[in-house]
C-alpha cells in the first residue's frame, strides 16, 4: 500500500474540520420563519397563560417544539412544517370583510373561523371567546388541516371562557 503524498496528508485534517464546521453551521439555521409573539394584557394574558400550561407535549404524533425565545403565548408542534398556536392575537380584520362568512367549524362549542393561506395551509382563529386563539397549519403539517385545531379544542374550551 502506498502512502499519500505529503501535501494531501497535511491538508486532510484542516479540510475535514472545515467541512464539519460548515455542516454544523448549516444545521443551526432554521427554515421556519420567525413567529410574531402576541402581547396580551389583563385577563386575556391570564387566560393565555392558563392555556399554555394545559397544552399537550405532543399533537397528532408531533412533539412540541416551541420557538425561541419561549413565550406563554406561543406553542408549536412538529418540525418543518410546524403547527403554531398563538394566544392573545388581535381580532382578524378579515372577520369584518368578505371572509367573515368563510368556513367556521364548531367543535364542542368552540368555533374556529378558517382562512386558506397562500402556501396551501390554513389559519384557524377562535371566535366568541374571551381571547382570540390562532392555530396556523401549513400545508403538509397534518393529514387534515383542521385536525390540529380540533385536537386543541378541549384545552381552549377549558381555559378560554366563551
Amino acid at each position: 500500500m502506498t502512502a499519500l503524498p505529503a501535501p494531501v496528508r497535511w491538508l486532510a485534517v484542516p479540510v475535514a474540520l472545515t467541512c464539519t464546521v460548515v455542516a454544523l453551521v448549516g444545521s443551526w439555521s432554521s427554515a421556519d420563519p420567525a413567529v410574531e409573539v402576541p402581547q396580551p394584557s389583563g385577563r386575556v394574558a391570564g387566560y393565555c397563560k392558563a392555556l399554555a400550561a394545559a397544552l399537550p407535549q405532543e399533537l397528532l404524533g408531533h412533539p412540541r417544539r416551541d420557538p425561541s425565545p419561549a413565550s406563554p403565548y406561543v406553542a408549536a408542534w412538529g418540525g418543518s412544517p410546524r403547527t403554531v398556536l398563538r394566544c392573545g392575537v388581535d381580532r382578524p380584520e378579515e372577520l369584518n370583510g368578505e371572509h367573515a362568512e368563510d368556513w367556521s367549524p364548531t367543535v364542542d362549542d368552540v368555533t374556529w373561523w378558517s382562512q386558506k393561506l397562500s402556501d396551501g395551509g390554513y389559519r384557524f382563529v377562535t371566535t366568541m371567546r374571551a381571547a382570540y386563539v390562532e392555530v396556523t397549519v401549513p400545508a403538509g403539517a397534518a393529514q387534515n388541516a383542521f385536525d390540529p385545531a380540533a385536537a386543541l379544542t378541549p384545552a381552549v374550551k377549558a381555559n378560554i371562557p366563551g
